[in-house]
């Protein structure tokens, strides 16, 4: 069985972060280990509190994964402070990754800004620069393409500066009011959309990370990267598709869609 890491930070509701990534990739057929880069108190309504680990004892899990079940993919999440994405930049360097996602969190659907101006300033320096493929969402492409987007073309233009800064693909993910579930990867100098079916479901928790586990998912299995972001968009439909309705805010998908009629 291939294998992936997700380093990310724990959700206690269970819908995004590690808890999100870990059944993803299990239901999209590859063993799913993790190291944690922060616990989380939160649920469908917010975020009530965060506790980051140490860089030390982030380091110890990713030496614990790479020494003895060595992932085919890794996939990156939220990390909100310089000194861990440090840790995460060196160990996969020096473990020589391979088929590394990154999905810059870093602005909410809000437009909030969720990590510092050093943490931004340490991910453009040291991890996306080890990265297969970036995943950000058109907020999070605004401030990697240091430009708005206000239309398709702008979308083309921004990703495109982003793979260039990065030498990287990019897969730049619509929504937001813009382009409905049309996504725009741009790879070796060329642009290709992706386009889905708009699925009228309020509860979106976890999107963003369950389509960046899945496109390592598949890259641990061997696709290329293109059928990679097409089948992780087959399973996002699906899971939004079972129109699951937990919590009292915004909730989780149901990563599980495929296994339901066996409960």
């Amino acid at each position: 069985m291939k294998t992936a890491l997700t380093i990310a930070g724990s959700d206690s509701s269970g819908g995004a972060g590690v808890q999100a990534d870990i059944k993803t990739m299990t239901m999209n057929g590859v063993f799913a280990t993790s190291a944690i880069t922060a616990l989380t108190a939160q649920n469908t309504t917010g975020v009530t509190g965060i506790s980051e680990v140490s860089p030390d004892f982030l380091a110890k899990q990713i030496d614990a994964v790479f020494s003895d079940i060595r992932p085919d993919a890794v996939k990156v999440g939220m990390v909100s402070s310089a000194e861990l994405i440090e840790v995460i930049a060196d160990k996969l360097t020096e473990y020589q990754a391979k088929n590394v996602v990154v999905d810059p969190v870093m602005v909410a659907t809000s437009g909030a800004k969720l990590i510092s101006d050093d943490a931004i300033d340490t991910l453009k320096a040291k991890l996306f620069p080890l990265a297969d493929i970036l995943t950000p969402n058109i907020p999070e492409a605004e401030v990697l393409a240091e430009m708005k987007i206000k239309s398709v073309d702008d979308m083309i233009t921004a990703t495109e500066k982003i793979s260039k800064a990065y030498n990287c693909a990019v897969l730049c993910k619509g929504g937001h009011s813009l382009n409905d579930a049309n996504d725009l990867l741009f790879k070796d100098g060329k642009a290709k959309w992706f386009n889905g079916k708009r699925i009228d479901n309020p509860n979106t928790h976890g999107t963003g990370c369950t389509l960046s586990s899945a496109i390592a998912s598949n890259l641990a299995k061997g696709f290329e990267l293109e059928a990679s972001v097409e089948r992780a968009k087959e399973y996002i439909s699906g899971a939004l598709g079972a129109m699951l309705d937990l919590g009292k805010g915004n909730g989780p998908i149901a990563h599980n869609f495929k296994i339901v009629d066996n409960i």
